[in-house]
């Protein structure tokens, strides 16, 4: 006996295949059957007419960040809201394991690094997660059994760093005998299911001291040693972030990025790929990184997001503003100092000077001040004033944008929340994304779901851009955007039975209503442990939800199963050899 039939839903299998309509049979967590409508002669313990509706493979998402959020949260929202059955975690260098057991002191510094680097609030880091591992197989045992998505974990570089050199892993240099036990210790991870290495070397990268994160001080060497055990195990990948991932590799970074994916022979992802028409030589420079790899017996891909994510600034609180080469340092200033520094006419003036420099790359883009809007506003000064663009408050009062600004957020002891307008929107952008997806070391990806969760909120990504498919700017076709969200991030990660439709396949599956898929918009919302903030995000038109076969969302609304899996390499993940 079946456990479910979806009868009549147009069937989008992931393969790219024009669409076909059919019944689609679960047993036992997998896909049992796919007939004719009426075809199937096999009884169901439940069923649903899905006519009118698409039936999708389950969506991965290639990068996030819900390491932590999954013990409080094992419905991974918003992502698994937006189709999202398997998630890939431990990006960027941070997961949160291993921790030496001998010093309990490195579960602070990694807490603090955590809700500095990837913006997740230290209450709920303190109160949402136990803490009681030491392994990072200890670390994927407390998770089994307890989530409602798929998620497999790199191991971080910052976290193999710490446990092998304590304090002297920011700033110091492994020992030889040091960097052998490092090896063991990413052998013993890879061994329990981690999917391989992630790491990074971006100069936006510091720990909740201030200084740059461990892996930020690893020689060639010692990542290209880390890259060959990786080699060494059954399927395994590398993810890492370079500073030129933020506008374009220097030649050294390139040759970094090769050396590392030769020496695994395992693919290499990077985060993340931005794509505007007024920078029209980023996308041929950065992958030229590919070109080179393929070359070299690897294979670099780049990650690239098919939605513009809206992301808020504050001159109170850390954000992207914080990483502009020269804010820093004002923006870390007490409240006082630092108003009393941003109504300085020379200190704007060297602030816009040095954001406006080629040294802040892809940060450039936040200097339009007057194309921000006002969000919400916490004085009497401020009345009014919220859904309006500073280009027309500044025109009133004649002031320049920034100093506009400055007075507004002083108005209101700088928490004022402001939303910089995308200066990327333009026809030629999208056009050259659309011409960019298209190449094949490029993947849809980048959410960051997870981290940064009351600065931005990129986990719709997957339901925002199906919209855009097929009532928007049609870029794509329905049929590849599901095989961009799907099984083009499958394939790259080996897994083992998912991302399509298909006999005998696992059975994540997403219906939707394609008159109505969407996202809404981000709203925040209290929710975390300790009442911390995070940007949510509606979806639209997703009707169901299964991971493993089983139910996990209905109509937007989780039912509260949990049959997810923690994926492991080697026995969910198959190797993708480059060789």
């Amino acid at each position: 006996m079946l456990d479910h039939l979806i009868k009549g839903a147009t069937v989008v299998d992931g393969t790219g295949a024009p669409g076909y309509v059919a019944d689609v049979g679960i047993r036992d967590g997998r896909i049992a059957v796919i007939a004719e409508p009426g075809g199937v002669q096999e009884e169901a313990r439940t069923a649903e007419d899905a006519a009118g509706l698409v039936l999708a493979p389950g969506f991965v998402d290639p990068h996030t960040h819900y390491d932590a959020q999954l013990f409080w949260d094992p419905f991974a929202t918003p992502s698994m809201n937006h189709g999202v059955t398997t998630v890939a975690g431990g990006n960027c260098g941070f997961t949160l394991a291993p921790l030496h057991p001998d010093r309990p002191e490195d579960a602070d510094y990694t807490r603090r690094m955590m809700s500095k680097v990837e913006g997740m609030a230290l209450k709920a880091l303190e109160e949402g997660v136990d803490w009681s591992w030491s392994s990072f197989g200890e670390y994927l045992d407390a998770l089994e059994g307890r989530i409602a998505v798929n998620a497999g974990f790199m191991v971080g570089h910052c976290a193999l760093r710490r446990y092998v050199m304590g304090a002297e892993a920011v700033g110091g240099q492994p020992t030889p005998e040091q960097l052998d036990r490092m090896t063991a210790l990413l052998h013993e991870a890879m061994e329990a299911g981690a999917w391989g290495l992630s790491t990074t070397q971006s100069s936006t990268h510091s720990d909740g001291d201030g200084a740059p994160v461990a892996s930020r001080h690893a020689a060639p060497a010692e990542l290209i040693a880390l890259s060959q055990a990786v080699g060494e195990h059954e399927g395994t990948q590398l993810e890492a972030i370079l500073a030129g991932c933020l506008d374009q590799f220097s030649d050294e970074e390139i040759d970094l990025f090769v050396d590392m994916t030769a020496a695994a022979g395992r693919p290499l992802n990077w985060n993340v790929l931005t794509i505007d028409a007024t920078v029209p030589e980023r996308v041929p420079r950065q992958l030229v990184a590919s070109e080179r790899a393929r070359n070299s017996g690897g294979r670099i891909v780049a990650l690239t997001m098919p939605i513009l994510t809206p992301m808020n600034m504050s001159l109170g609180t850390f954000c992207a503003l914080n990483l502009i080469p020269g804010w820093g340092e004002i923006l870390a200033l007490p409240v006082p100092e630092r108003i009393a520094k941003l109504r300085d006419p020379d200190v704007r003036a060297e602030m816009l000077r040095r954001a406006d420099s080629k040294e802040a790359g892809v940060f450039r883009r936040l200097a339009h001040f007057g194309r921000y809007v006002i969000g919400d506003t916490y004085s009497r000064e401020n009345e009014g004033l919220t859904g309006r663009v500073v280009n027309d408050i500044a025109a009133e009062r004649g002031q320049d944008p920034f100093q506009c600004l400055v007075e507004i957020c002083a108005n209101d002891e700088l928490k004022t929340v402001l939303w910089p307008m995308p200066t990327d929107n333009d026809p030629a952008s999208w056009a050259l994304r659309r011409e960019t997806w298209e190449h094949e070391d490029v993947m849809l990806g980048g959410s960051d779901a997870g981290a940064h969760l009351d600065r931005m909120c990129g986990a719709p990504y997957t339901t925002r851009f199906l919209g855009d498919c097929l009532r928007g700017r049609k870029l794509v076709p329905l049929e590849q955007a599901v095989k961009m969200l799907s099984d083009d991030p499958a394939r790259l990660f080996g897994l083992r039975e998912r991302g399509r439709i298909t006999e005998g396949f696992h059975a994540d599956l997403v219906l939707f209503d394609p008159e109505r898929i969407d996202a809404g918009p981000a709203t925040l919302v209290h929710d975390l442990p300790g009442d911390s903030p995070r940007l949510d995000s509606r979806a639209i038109g997703v009707v169901s939800v299964r991971v493993n076969g089983v139910e996990t969302i209905r109509d937007d609304e989780v039912t509260g199963a949990i049959p997810g899996r923690v994926l492991r390499s080697g026995r969910d993940t198959r190797t993708v050899s480059t060789r």
